[in-house]
């Protein structure tokens, strides 16, 4: 059964496409779907759709943690805890040829 979630972030777009260009360009064993947006009062929201739960917890453990973690280190001079998922209900994915874009004015 898929798992998604919903996490709202406090980073800025800058720090986002820091954390994107650490974690390279191969996607991540297990990943269905990753959208990122900005929130109209101040930083991301994260929307993820992986195969399972587990696969999502690997690759955090395995490769986003140790992107993240220095970086923010580097910014803020701290770990913040990690920000809460909100679980989502998956109906349906409608997901376009064009869908493997990357972010808006990346070389």
């Amino acid at each position: 059964m898929a798992y998604a979630f919903m996490q709202d972030v406090p980073i800025d777009v800058p720090t986002y496409r820091r954390i994107v260009d650490g974690l390279g360009s191969t996607p991540p064993e297990g990943l269905i779907f990753h959208l990122a947006v900005e929130r109209p009062e101040g930083g991301l929201r994260y929307i993820d759709i992986w195969d399972s739960e587990e696969q999502f917890d690997r690759f955090a453990e395995e490769r986003l943690h140790p992107v993240v973690h220095p970086l923010l280190m580097e910014l803020i001079g701290a770990e913040p805890p990690e920000p809460p998922r909100t679980p989502l209900s998956v109906i349906h994915v409608w997901q376009g040829e064009s869908a493997a874009q990357s972010l808006p004015g990346a070389s």
